[in-house]
């Protein structure tokens, strides 16, 4: 009787801790995944960056100015060509300049201007492929965690079943109705499935542990944490499109990115046009020559102002046969790029077809296992029967328990590979769930 209260206190013990679970969908958990990942906020970091390169054309328009200002000492002598007299040139000089210009037309700017806005998009683009690689990981741990949970309520529920047959049996050997070698039978089943229990709840726990570790939460306490099964609709689509595949919006963007870089050293090779302007001005004295007339400094800057305005137009003729080859190796690169997409594409495509065979295989599957759980039930209520009336042993009452344990089973993981699978299909063809 102690045996039957420490099992009944068993199981009041897990109703009452269940009272009291958390649960996670796996929205839930793709979200928190998400918002703590490290890559991903350093990807982040590397998309600021990109905005940062990037400018829009227009602000190219805006000109350079700069201003000079330099104070200098000449010191030496000059030949005088009034006198054809050596003079001394020893002059203090005061300049102040003032420049600005700005490119009119320059397609190489234009084309870096296009390539900085790809690499923002292609920025993006590998942060999504790094979510959408992470959510595929999560996604597998996710349903690993679901069905050893789901496999431990099986066993607990089947349990209840042995800790009744059990106390039965007890009961029926102290009257003298069953021999002694059934008890030790139903004993020996009995801490059979007590070890596989704390075995699973032991692997239960260490899974949901890896789970919350490869979603870095550390704050959760997953002792009380349990998963929310996802629901597939029980259909297979024949085709599915594509319309948001993280890694082939990167191939393709990349693709892209190639195309400007060859863009950019072209532009290099054509005409560009800018518009300058200039002002200057300057003051200077003689060095130790006080009998020479100087004008003061206000008189010799107004006086020695000068402007400089106009446009240049420049043609590149001869840029060296190395600018060439660049080129060259750029197109290259380019055509690389186009058939790297094309092979992701590919392998999207294939990926995504046995996906949908398996689907169909986990769908076609489902009505036969389930007939196979019906008729173990069916061989379990009849051999319980036998058992009881004494025309069978607990031996052979053990294997048709554990036949219709292991139907149970199946159905489980079928039923939950045919949900993985319809989420694996949504994430590659939609990039969610």
């Amino acid at each position: 009787m102690n045996k039957k209260l420490i099992i009944v206190f068993l199981f009041t013990s897990i109703i009452f801790v269940r009272g009291q679970e958390v649960s996670w969908s796996l929205q839930k958990c793709f979200e928190v995944a998400l918002q703590n990942n490290i890559d991903i906020k350093i990807k982040q970091l590397e998309i600021l960056r990109s905005k940062k390169n990037y400018t829009h054309p227009l602000l190219e328009l805006v000109p350079t100015v700069g201003l000079t200002a330099n104070h200098s000492y000449n010191f030496g002598s000059t030949i005088d060509p009034n006198t054809n007299a050596r003079v001394s040139s020893d002059i203090q000089w005061d300049n102040l300049s003032f420049n600005a210009s700005i490119n009119l037309l320059d397609f190489s700017n234009l084309a870096t201007a296009g390539k900085n806005k790809l690499e923002v998009e292609l920025s993006k683009a590998d942060k999504e492929v790094i979510e959408y690689e992470y959510k595929l990981q999560l996604l597998e741990k996710y349903f690993e965690v679901l069905y050893s949970q789901e496999q431990l309520k099986i066993q607990q529920e089947q349990f209840k079943n042995t800790v009744d047959n059990l106390e039965r049996i007890q009961k029926e050997v102290e009257i003298g109705s069953k021999p002694k070698s059934d008890l030790y039978d139903m004993q020996f089943n009995f801490s059979l499935e007590e070890n596989q229990i704390l075995v699973s709840e032991q692997l239960y726990e260490y899974q949901k542990k890896e789970l919350f570790q490869l979603m870095n939460d550390n704050e959760t306490s997953t002792e009380n944490v349990s998963l929310e099964p996802y629901f597939a609709s029980n259909t297979v689509e024949n085709s599915f499109e594509i319309t948001n595949n993280p890694k082939l919006n990167f191939a393709e963007i990349s693709f892209k990115t190639f195309k400007k870089d060859v863009g950019v050293l072209r532009g290099n090779n054509l005409p560009t046009l800018s518009a300058f302007y200039g002002f200057s001005t300057f003051y200077s004295t003689p060095i130790n020559r006080p009998d020479v007339p100087v004008d003061d400094f206000q008189t010799q800057f107004d006086n020695n102002k000068y402007h400089q305005t106009g446009l240049q137009f420049q043609i590149p003729i001869f840029t060296g046969f190395k600018h060439n080859r660049r080129i060259a190796a750029a197109k290259i690169q380019t055509e690389k790029a186009k058939w790297q997409a094309e092979q992701e594409k590919i392998k999207i495509n294939q990926q995504l077809e046995l996906e949908q065979w398996q689907k169909n295989n986990y769908l076609q599957r489902n009505e036969k296992l389930k007939n196979s759980l019906e008729l173990a039930e069916k061989m379990l209520t009849t051999s319980q029967a036998k058992f009881l009336s004494g025309k069978t042993d607990a031996v052979v009452f053990s294997a048709v328990k554990n036949q219709r344990l292991n139907a149970e089973y199946e159905v489980l993981k079928n039923d939950l590979l045919f949900q993985f699978t319809s989420v694996k299909i949504n994430l590659l063809t939609k990039n969610q769930l």
